[in-house]
Formats: C-alpha cells, structure tokens, sequence
C-alpha cells in the first residue's frame, strides 16, 4: 500500500524537470493538481452549483476592470464626474471597460444571491459547514460595503445623494452615532474628503474580499461540497474528479452567464442604472425621491417600512446577521429540502418574499406599498425566528438514500466508466 501511494504521487509530479524543480520547493504544482484534479466532488451536482465559480468570474473582472478604471478616474469633488466622462470618450475602450464594471456590479450579485438562494434550499449551512456559509455571508456584507462605495465614485446625483441618506441613517445611533457620521464624511457633509475615502475603500475592499473568499474554498475544501440529496459522500461510488468533469460543467455555465451578460453591456448598459446617475452632484437639489440599487432594495424596503428610524436601521442590519446564526435557527436534522415536504414551500415563501420587498423598496413609501413592505419585513424575520425553529420539531422528512451512487446511478450499480476514474480521498 505504501509503496503504491508513493507511485500514485510520483504519478501526479509535474512532467517538466523545471516544474518539478520548482515543485519540490514550492509545492504549487501538486496543490493545483490536488485541488483541481484529484480533489473528490459530488457526482450528483447540479448547475447550480455554477454559481459559486461563477460569483469567482466576476469578482476577478471587477477587480481588473477596476484597476483600469483607476488609472483614470480623479478623486475630485470637482473632477470626479468629469473624469468619468472622459473614462467614456477619450480612453480607447473606456467605455466597454466602465459598462462591464457597471454591470459587472448587478451580475456579481445575481450570482451570489443565486448562490445563497440554493445553500437555503440545500441545506448547505448545516453542520459541518457553519464557518463556510458564515465566511459567505461575510463576503455578502463586503459586497454591499463596496458597491455602496463605488456608486458614490461617479459624483452623481445618485451617488450625492446616496452617500448623504446612507450615512446618515449612522446617526440613529445613541450617543456615538453623530460622531461616527461626522467621521465616515471626513468633516460636516458629504464633500471631497469623503469622495476621497470612499474611493481608497473602494479599492481596498475588493483584495479583502479575496482573502475572505480564500478562506471560503479552504472550508469548502475542508469537508467537501454539499449535493442535492443533503447526504454525505460514501465510498469512491459517490465521487467523481473535479476535473474534468466539473471544470467542463462550470465552462458550459460560465458560457451561458457570459452570453447574458455580454447582452447587458453592448444592448442594455443602463437598464440596471438609475438615471440620475448622469446628472452631476448638486448639493443644493434633492431628489424627489433617492433609490439605490436593485441589489439594495429589499434592505431599503425593510428600513422604510418601520417607522423608528433606529428601529429600521437595527431590522436593516438584522437583515443580513440573521444569516449568521441560521445554522443554528433550522433544527432539522435533514439537509436538502427535496426531503423536506413542508420547508420546500416555505422556502418559495420567502423568494416570493424577498422579490415582494425589492418591489416595495423601488416604489415611493405610500399608500399599499407601506402594508406591503411591513407584511414582508415581518415575515422574513419570522420565516428565520419561527418557522424554522419550529419545524425542525413537527416536520416529518421523506426517507433519505442510503449513498448518492444508489440515487443517481441505475439500480445502484456503478457505471461502466467509474471503475476508469481515478479518485483519491482527501
């Protein structure tokens, strides 16, 4: 046994005499071959574990479209939106490169709430993935940190304005709120010390997001993907390699979301924006009515339907640190919700829930919009405080596989070609 181990890691050393120089140094070559290659997945993925990779794609685009971008761009309350506007007529391709960071903002978000939706419906929080799906929520609150503050960039009215409600909503906090508002403006108003720190954050965040995202695939890794049944993996039936299987998988998905995506910025590179995100700051004209964007609009919803405005600001946040102790809120013992008769409605319950407060968070605060947006607010917290407390207690699972190999396999039998994949145990 040993001396066939010692042939199976000769077997995977780089064919290169350099890389192999360079891999008994610096071991890069195997830890790519051993996460990419060799390492054991789920053979009953769907695509929706695209998603992840996906939200990888474009975390990767926005950083190099952002490092472009700010070769350009002035951190100027006076200059700001006109460098903007050069970025778009003078800078060869500036155009093409700001559309794909604009959109590229919208598409990082459909992935990740794509990607969040389809841990909830799976289970993927469940033990012993807490750290993992906590250091995804984690990565969502940097997301919306960093989009607020590149929205700002432009110097826009959307931007001005936006930054002013935002910050402002600090100042709800007792004793310490003002100072934390007069500390996030870098003065009195929102002026060019805070262009100035809001873009040096701006730029900042994104690699902090990467170290985040690091530790994200090394829990990941830690015990392996969650499936669409819920069950661990058992035995070399129940795995297949990463590669090629799955690389081609997510190259196919990558296709797809690229072909959309591409849509959106040569067709429609404004549909997603507000327009008064081209008209210049002017602190002296408020709008008639101040909209972020769509990816904030349930949390703007939530803030606007209770009337306290500390009371809102802590619901906005409670929002997304519910997340946190989710895996400790559902009590089932049963991962996926295709075994779960009850939560698999409730779970649409809460799409339709949020897709319900991104409507009223779009819409002026007036007349059905308020019961609408309160109704909402109340029962996305009570899916998360109560449902699913309780229905770990009365819900009756469906009876689980006894592996994934007899679930998705014919009759439980290996398919032909398995006994030809080389799978190694992590």
């Amino acid at each position: 046994m040993a001396d066939q181990s010692k042939a199976d890691v000769a077997g995977r050393q780089p064919s290169s005499r350099v890389a192999q120089w360079i891999d008994h140094r610096l071991p890069v070559f195997t830890f790519v071959n051993h996460e990419l290659n060799d390492y054991p997945t789920p053979r009953n993925l769907n695509y929706l574990w695209n998603f992840g990779s996906l939200a990888g794609f474009m975390l990767v685009v926005m950083i190099f479209t952002g490092v472009v971008l700010a070769m350009h761009y002035t951190a100027d309350s006076n200059l700001a939106f006109g460098s903007v506007e050069h970025i778009m007529r003078d800078v060869n391709y500036g155009w093409m490169i700001r559309y794909i960071h604009l959109n590229g903002a919208s598409f990082f978000f459909i992935a990740t709430y794509i990607h969040i939706f389809r841990g909830l419906y799976y289970g993927s929080y469940k033990a012993p993935r807490e750290l993992l799906w906590m250091l995804g929520v984690v990565i969502l609150l940097l997301m919306m940190a960093t989009a607020f503050l590149g929205y700002v960039l432009p110097w826009s009215q959307m931007g001005f304005w936006g930054a002013t409600v935002i910050t402002n909503l600090f100042s709800a906090i007792p004793v310490v709120g003002e100072s934390i508002v007069t500390w996030l403006w870098g003065g009195f108003s929102v002026d060019n010390p805070t262009l100035q720190r809001f873009y040096a954050l701006h730029y900042l965040l994104p690699f902090v997001i990467v170290g985040v995202v690091m530790l994200h695939l090394v829990a990941l890794h830690r015990h392996g993907s969650n499936n669409p049944l819920g069950i661990d993996r058992n035995g070399s039936g129940d795995s297949i390699p990463f590669h090629p299987y799955y690389t081609v998988k997510d190259l196919l998905g990558l296709a797809a979301f690229l072909l959309v995506f591409a849509f959106f910025v040569f067709y429609l590179p404004n549909y997603l924006n507000s327009a008064d995100a081209f008209i210049p700051a002017n602190p002296l004209r408020t709008p008639a009515e101040v909209v972020p964007q769509w990816y904030f609009l349930p949390f703007y919803a939530i803030l606007r339907s209770i009337p306290n405005k500390l009371a809102g600001v802590i619901a906005m946040f409670s929002a997304v640190a519910v997340l946190f102790i989710l895996p400790w809120l559902d009590t089932s013992k049963v991962r996926s919700a295709r075994f779960r008769p009850i939560y698999k409605w409730v779970f649409w319950l809460l799409v339709i829930d949020v897709i319900a407060l991104g409507w009223v968070g779009a819409n002026k605060p007036e007349g059905l919009f308020v019961l609408i947006g309160r109704v909402g607010t109340f029962y996305y917290f009570f899916h998360f405080l109560v449902v699913m407390p309780l229905l770990g207690a009365f819900e009756r699972p469906l009876p689980l596989p006894t592996s994934i190999g007899s679930a998705v396999l014919p009759k439980g039998g290996a398919h032909p070609a398995a006994a030809q994949v080389p799978v190694h145990s992590p």
